[in-house]
């Protein structure tokens, strides 16, 4: 039997779960699954296993089981458990809050660009997590991930959008599986160098570290490297020099969206990881370097906007759906464009 632990569930998302996968032997005899993990995971109840099959975070084959399913030899079974719990502590601040939509168990926020989701390296103070413990008093965290209450996913700092936030233990597990199971509706908003020539597509193609430089996100459509990633991308307005495009997730990496773009040649505008911080397409007159130069100032972050969030509510079941309006800096740059597309 080899068991093999590993500590990403998915990269975009917050690392929320352990991953555990176990390729049963040949000569296993059948027994209950959860009886079966209990016994091979280390440091772990039954109770603890039940409640991750409950949550459809443990997968035999590639699918999710029931509690008395009996493990058969060559299984490839895979665990997600919430991960260990280490010490962090997230210093309350004072900072506003744009909600759009609250219960009892949830929040949707909509995140202003140049906010970080989380405390990180060069980053613990100013950030969304900070702001959240101000405002809410027991967010729930996820083990393994302390000094990210209530977070469930994230968005990246230049990166305007909405944020689902669990306020309650009993919806955040929920929540979390719906995006590891990638059943969370998720737009986007972006603003790319060019016209692509069709009107709609979609990327496949693993996204993964690049070698060069390990902040940036490189696409490896052989899947020689990275994780499976999928975008679905449609054209909303052409622009002459430049397209707002409409894109929707079917999984959730890293710079998915920078990535994917860069690679089918339309960068994001003003997105200096992925050279959209330099003119790709356009005149060499001085005017037009001026203009798009002006706008590089009015947006000095890749033009990307998290428009909508749809997904199951985790206790009641009902189907939500919100929106966000485009921040004031995206909405301006898209104007000086329709703008000069008119009067050139």
């Amino acid at each position: 039997m080899i068991q093999q632990p590993e500590e990403e569930f998915e990269e975009d998302e917050l690392e929320l779960f352990e991953r555990h996968r176990i390729l049963v032997d040949k000569g296993q005899s059948l027994v209950r699954i959860d009886k079966f993990l209990t016994e091979k995971i280390a440091h772990v109840t039954r109770n603890k296993v039940q409640q991750a099959i409950e949550n459809e975070t443990v997968l035999v084959n590639g699918k999710p089981v029931k509690a008395n399913y009996k493990i058969k030899p060559l299984d490839d079974i895979q665990v997600f458990m919430d991960k260990p719990r280490r010490d962090t502590e997230v210093v309350p601040e004072d900072i506003p809050l744009d909600i759009i939509y609250e219960d009892k168990y949830l929040l949707l926020v909509n995140k202003p660009p140049g906010m970080v989701v989380h405390p990180a390296h060069g980053n613990w103070n100013g950030t969304l997590a900070n702001a959240l413990v101000y405002h809410f008093q027991h967010l729930p965290e996820m083990k393994g991930n302390e000094g990210r209450p209530g977070l469930v996913h994230r968005i990246d700092k230049d990166t305007s959008g909405l944020l689902v936030i669990a306020k309650s233990e009993d919806a955040m597990t929920p929540l979390a599986a719906q995006f590891f199971h990638h059943t969370i509706d998720r737009t986007y908003l972006a603003l790319v160098w060019g016209e692509p020539e069709a009107d709609s597509g979609t990327i496949r193609g693993h996204v993964g570290r690049s070698a060069k430089d390990r902040k940036v996100m490189d696409v490896y459509p052989d899947g020689s490297q990275g994780k499976h990633a999928v975008t679905h991308w449609k054209v909303i307005k052409r622009l002459r020099y430049v397209s707002l495009i409409q894109c929707n997730l079917e999984t959730g990496r890293t710079h998915q969206i920078r990535a994917h773009m860069k690679y089918i040649g339309h960068p994001l505008f003003n997105d200096s990881m992925y050279g959209g911080d330099k003119i790709r397409k356009g005149t060499q007159f001085a005017k037009y370097k001026t203009f798009v130069q002006n706008c590089f100032d009015l947006m000095p972050r890749q033009a990307l906007h998290a428009m909508s969030l749809g997904f199951i509510h985790p206790i009641t079941k009902e189907k939500l759906y919100f929106e966000a309006p485009l921040p004031q800096d995206f909405q301006a740059v898209l104007e000086k464009w329709e703008n000069y597309v008119n009067f050139e």
